[in-house]
């Protein structure tokens, strides 16, 4: 028997259930491009709603497009105007792609970020292979097996793919208790967290250069054994959207559901 296929916004309605947050007014979890009334024949997971993704998702078969980051550059999806005014040709071929396609983009952030456990944080820790302990919540704060610095930098780094993983702190520092600041949460929350008590390095995703990574080196400098490790924005985050995969594939049965990570747009230079 034919399933009847899910429109965009019926697809978005019935993910927001089941993830069981309300939205707030001033969410960003919104349509960002193409019509919501459209009859989904496929839908793709991912971290960010790319040229590259989106090409991908189409020779999927895919026409919903699910991003936890936007797709217009811009978290608020404020900078449209501007963009329009400057005739500016990136995004004019991008919206014609995604027009001529006839594809629907979401942006799904804030839900998971609101549930508890924080689903990036879930679906990164799996991936890395810790286990996930009760009442998880941010700040994260976790123990894993001691290991040197060096060791877990290039260990996190491996299991996410973050091919430009970076460090601040003594590769033979003993690190057993771990804080987690995935994506882009703010200083003043990563320099807390590094502040706290036990807590032998933070990974994060991303940080202002001139703040945390400088607080960061003058710890170090200063004596305290204190590490950061940048995995970059997209690798720290993006397995969340593996989580999203799987629950978007329990409430629309019959309906293609694959995720479509992002590939590392950084080359590394030679060292100098």
């Amino acid at each position: 028997m034919d399933i009847e296929r899910p429109t965009a916004d019926d697809a978005a309605s019935r993910i927001l259930a089941a993830i069981g947050t309300t939205p707030t007014p001033d969410s960003v979890d919104e349509f960002l491009a193409g019509d919501p009334s459209t009859v989904v024949t496929g839908a793709v997971t991912t971290m960010m709603a790319t040229v590259d993704v989106l090409e991908r998702a189409v020779t999927h078969g895919a026409n919903f497009i699910i991003t936890h980051e936007p797709a217009f550059w811009d978290h608020r999806n404020e900078s449209i105007d501007a963009l329009v005014a400057e005739d500016d040709p990136v995004y004019r071929r991008k919206l014609s792609y995604i027009q001529s396609n006839g594809l629907v983009i979401w942006h799904l952030h804030d839900a998971m970020h609101r549930v508890r456990p924080d689903l990036v944080d879930v679906g990164t820790l799996r991936r890395i292979g810790w286990a996930i302990p009760d009442g998880l919540a941010y700040p994260a704060v976790i123990d894993i097996e001691p290991m040197r610095l060096a060791d877990l930098a290039t260990f996190v780094a491996k299991r996410l793919n973050a091919s430009s993983a970076r460090y601040i702190g003594q590769p033979d520092l003993h690190v057993k208790r771990v804080g987690l600041a995935l994506g882009f949460r703010g200083s003043p929350s990563i320099r807390h967290l590094l502040q706290a008590g036990g807590v032998d390095a933070v990974l994060i995703g991303e940080a202002h250069e001139w703040e945390v990574g400088a607080y960061a080196a003058d710890a170090v400098t200063l004596g305290f054994r204190k590490a950061l490790v940048v995995l970059g924005h997209v690798p720290s985050e993006q397995l969340g959207m593996t989580e999203i995969t799987e629950i978007a594939r329990r409430v629309l049965p019959g309906t293609p559901v694959d995720f479509i990570p992002c590939r590392d747009p950084y080359w590394a230079a030679e060292n100098v």
